[in-house]
């Protein structure tokens, strides 16, 4: 099928929704982290990073980091003993946008995957041009 039409309407695709477009621009610094994001938003129980770990296919080091990032954004809270996470959004509203992230992330993976590695390498390209010397 083709990216400009759908084969059975000739439409063109559905695309990213706007509101998760600007979320995922904004509030989503990497793949891992939404991956991450939506493995919590699936456990019916709270995790431990050591299983994030196994699921994610990363190091314990890596998964604590993504936790850390996850509950500064205030997506995931400790459990009760303090050792587990679980999905935690701030607000209802927070909550309602990463469902519609998860079902377009669901229908629309490279196209959300494109749009968080192209914000990642402009935000490189603009760190790496502040250190760029300047003629006067």
């Amino acid at each position: 099928m083709s990216r400009d039409a759908d084969a059975t309407s000739g439409q063109p695709p559905e695309t990213v929704p706007e509101d998760v477009r600007r979320f995922v621009l904004t509030s989503i610094p990497s793949v891992p982290f939404l991956e991450a994001l939506l493995i919590f938003r699936a456990s019916a129980a709270p995790l431990r990073v050591r299983t994030l770990a196994e699921r994610l296919y990363t190091s314990e080091e890596r998964a604590e980091e993504l936790v850390a990032q996850l509950r500064a954004s205030r997506l995931v809270q400790p459990g009760s003993d303090g050792i587990d996470f679980r999905f935690a959004p701030a607000t209802a509203e927070l909550a309602r946008l990463i469902d519609r992230l998860a079902q377009a992330y669901a229908a629309h993976l490279l196209d959300i995957t494109r749009l968080i590695h192209s914000n990642t390498e402009r935000k490189a390209h603009q760190f790496a041009d502040a250190f760029k010397l300047r003629k006067n």
